[in-house]
């Protein structure tokens, strides 16, 4: 499930910027880039450089993402895309930095009368569980902002309905009660909820892995713990650097939704 809510996530992704999928199976996406995505994701600042002193023919390169490897075509190399995977932290970087946010409306059909849209406040999260493996799970939350319902998987929700930058006719928005730093706050509790929840066994796992090898390394030390002090502290806070359990959160991006009553 994990891979399939990547794979979609990268259509779409790559799609509202613009970029054209020029294949596209289960397991698998073939993106042709634009000038400005070339730029953001392949590293490539002194190829534009040149051509921007030189007046050169930009060629944006294509990037080749596998989301599953027993579903893609045999012998198709490219990107494997997981959470975790520096590439995708790539690409959640980037979709911070082009839409840290926005404001949709639901849209609606209708020739009288006034409806209402309530606003929600919407936020995708990454959560890394780090040690010396890491674990990344993606959230997307929505806050209704006149009541306080919460709902998970919302991101998914709103694909199912359609959505405009434009407010319809015929309908207004109702003013939130619940403030947008307040119900960001909500939302922070929700997920600090959802980490306490968790099983954490994989904590514990590496807090035991670095008992061993502290051992080990107190062991290769015992003789000449005198003489060789600074090397011992040295690779001490090397196995905590490595070993120590850290959980980080991360907004990926976020916005405003206007649905009616009815849509959710």
């Amino acid at each position: 499930m994990q891979q399939a809510e990547i794979h979609k996530f990268l259509s779409e992704f790559f799609q509202a910027n613009h970029c054209e999928i020029t294949e596209e199976g289960p397991g698998h996406l073939i993106v042709q880039l634009t000038i400005e995505m070339d730029k953001e994701l392949m590293n490539r600042p002194f190829y534009w450089h040149y051509l921007e002193k030189t007046g050169g023919v930009p060629n944006p390169m294509s990037l080749t993402l596998i989301t599953d490897q027993s579903a893609a075509p045999e012998g198709l190399k490219g990107d494997f895309i997981h959470f975790g995977s520096p590439r995708l932290h790539q690409i959640f970087a980037v979709s911070r930095k082009l839409s840290r946010h926005i404001r949709l409306f639901e849209k609606i059909n209708i020739t009288n009368g006034q409806t209402p849209l309530f606003p929600w406040l919407c936020l995708n999260v990454n959560i890394s569980y780090e040690c010396d493996r890491k674990k990344d799970q993606f959230h997307s939350l929505g806050l209704n902002l006149i009541n306080g319902m919460i709902m998970e998987d919302f991101f998914d929700t709103m694909q199912a309905i359609s959505l405009t930058p434009k407010i319809s006719d015929y309908t207004f928005t109702l003013s939130p009660i619940i403030r947008y730093q307040s119900g960001i706050g909500r939302l922070k509790n929700h997920i600090q909820l959802k980490i306490n929840d968790d099983n954490h066994s994989w904590a514990a796992d590496a807090l035991e892995r670095w008992e061993k090898d502290l051992a080990l390394l107190n062991h290769f030390y015992e003789d000449k713990m005198e003489e060789e002090r600074a090397s011992y502290e040295a690779e001490k806070e090397a196995l905590k650097l490595q070993y120590e359990p850290r959980i980080q959160v991360s907004i990926v991006n976020g916005g405003l939704f206007y649905l009616t009553s009815n849509a959710i």
